[in-house]
């Protein structure tokens, strides 16, 4: 088998799990929640859900983004991003100390948490463990 085939087997394998993950209908961009109600509703919504909890003035949350709509674009994985300033009941509510915070939920219950910044490398792989 040749590298050719074996990244178009690759690539298929992919899609196939991002199709599973979301039953075919999924944002491709970050979801921005604003609220407990809209929390609850994302993870209810969709299998698979990365929220990732930052804050504008957060310098690491800014060199994480382009990983994080990368994640969004092309990963089983819902993105939810979470403003720790505009909600901070739900950061309390969930246990966020330090941003960026990363959690991971699969079938609306979390099953990981990654504080401070990761490649997206790590990040795939975290997010297809449970897909």
């Amino acid at each position: 088998m040749s590298d050719e085939e074996r990244d178009t087997i690759r690539e298929r394998k992919h899609e196939e799990l991002i199709d599973r993950a979301s039953g075919g209908d999924r944002p491709t961009e970050p979801v921005h929640v604003h609220g407990e109600a809209e929390f609850d509703e994302v993870l209810s919504q969709y299998p698979l859900v990365l929220v990732d909890y930052h804050a504008e003035w957060c310098g690491p949350c800014k060199m994480l983004e382009p990983t994080v709509k990368t994640l969004a674009a092309d990963s089983p994985a819902v993105v939810a991003k979470v403003d720790i300033d505009e909600n901070q009941s739900l950061a309390q509510q969930q246990g966020i100390r330090g941003v960026p915070t990363l959690q991971l939920y699969a079938g609306g219950r979390q099953v990981e948490e990654v504080v401070g910044v990761r490649d997206e490398g790590s990040l795939r792989s975290l997010i297809e463990q449970h897909a």
